[in-house]
């Protein structure tokens, strides 16, 4: 039996290995060109998560829960009243209000009142002083002639006497009443304006009774409930305005040097993968890592110590038109990729701007209808 192997040709065999060996040489170049071209000017990392406002809604005054009207997962518009308490503390503080406003007033009626009182008692004390003395001029003559004995002489002194401290006294007495009416009318003395400013409390916190949203969004974290006893300050559930959303993007510390304010980024967001790209930019950085910032700092010092990399949040904004075509969540996985080509930016964050950041105007209260409200009571009070 006889085979027949004819051996690869030399020629062959070395075109191969020379495709092979130009494949790889092309690979590299092709790998050296996307590196200088693309890969260089861009940084990426999956370590990244949807932020955004949770707007904390909490009770300006104690309450009795009475109403509900908002549950999670809802959406609510700003001013629009989510949590109702009962009114009738409230209407009975400001009834109580009212009539200490109007019991100030009359007060102070009575004391303006005083004042014309002391003037024409020290009226009538002069009226006196200058009888006395007449009394006792008429006197003395009569005296140096025997005529009224001595003990009458000494009687007329003593009334004399008597009427200057009754005048001294009245003259302090409207002293002591000017002080406490001096250079104010009577609906603008400071014992009036403060029971005015408790009436204005009182009026505010009865209009307080209606917890509204501060903010547009979707509720979430409601604890509160209907009965409950709530006191100012205790959170009662979270509205997030699922409208203004962004990224925290953790990179890592050796990613950062070249990364500045401003730079464009795209962003993936897991719940739509790739089909969906949004498209920020840099507007900040972290002004420390995540340890540092951690409840429980790492002690780097212990011999112990192991090296590990750490991360610095780089927060990435979104555009609203792309948040409301394809909505997001807080909280979500992203992937950020930022263009690093363009260094002209700040490597730190830029000085905050003088207007709010983020505000709100549906808690402002109508002050001049309780303004009107006071001025109403002060005249009644004031009429004769």
């Amino acid at each position: 039996m006889s085979t027949d192997t004819n051996p690869p040709k030399p020629g062959k065999r070395k075109l191969v290995l020379l495709a092979i060996t130009a494949a790889f040489i092309a690979a590299g170049i092709g790998y050296g060109a996307y590196y200088t071209l693309v890969a260089s000017k861009r940084v990426e990392t999956d370590n990244a998560y949807v932020g955004g406002n949770l707007v904390n809604v909490s009770s300006q005054v104690n309450g009795s829960v009475v109403e509900i009207r908002a549950d999670e997962t809802q959406m609510v518009k700003a001013g629009t009243e989510i949590v109702k308490l009962d009114p009738a503390d409230a209407a009975v503080n400001l009834a109580q209000a009212e009539a200490r406003l109007g019991q100030a007033v009359r007060q102070q009626r009575e004391r303006y009142t005083n004042v014309e009182q002391y003037q024409a008692v020290i009226e009538q004390r002069r009226v006196a002083l200058k009888t006395a003395q007449e009394d006792l001029a008429r006197r003395m003559p009569l005296a140096a002639d025997n005529v009224v004995s001595g003990e009458d002489v000494a009687h007329a002194r003593r009334a004399v006497d008597d009427a200057k401290a009754a005048l001294e006294v009245a003259q302090r007495q409207l002293a002591g009443a000017r002080v406490s009416v001096a250079g104010v009318a009577p609906a603008e003395h400071p014992t009036v304006l403060a029971a005015k400013a408790e009436y204005l409390g009182a009026w505010l916190a009865a209009r307080r009774n209606a917890i509204v949203a501060p903010v547009s969004g979707y509720v979430a974290k409601r604890s509160v409930q209907v009965g409950s006893r709530i006191a100012p300050g205790a959170p009662l559930l979270s509205i997030v305005p699922l409208d203004q959303l962004w990224v925290d993007a953790n990179f890592k510390e050796s990613e950062l040097r070249d990364i500045r304010v401003g730079q464009p980024a795209t962003i993936e967001a897991d719940i739509y993968g790739s089909k969906v790209t949004y498209h920020g930019k840099v507007v900040g950085l972290g002004a420390g890592t995540g340890s540092a910032f951690s409840l429980l700092p790492a002690q780097n010092a212990s011999g112990n110590w192991i090296k590990v990399v750490q991360r610095v949040p780089v927060r990435i904004s979104l555009d609203p038109k792309e948040l409301a075509a394809n909505p997001l969540r807080v909280g979500l996985s992203a992937t950020v990729d930022v263009d690093i080509s363009a260094q002209g930016g700040s490597a730190l964050g830029t000085v905050a701007a003088p207007s709010p950041a983020y505000a709100t105007n549906v808690l402002d209260q109508p002050l001049q209808q309780a303004q009107q409200a006071t001025d109403a009571i002060v005249a009644r009070n004031m009429a004769n």
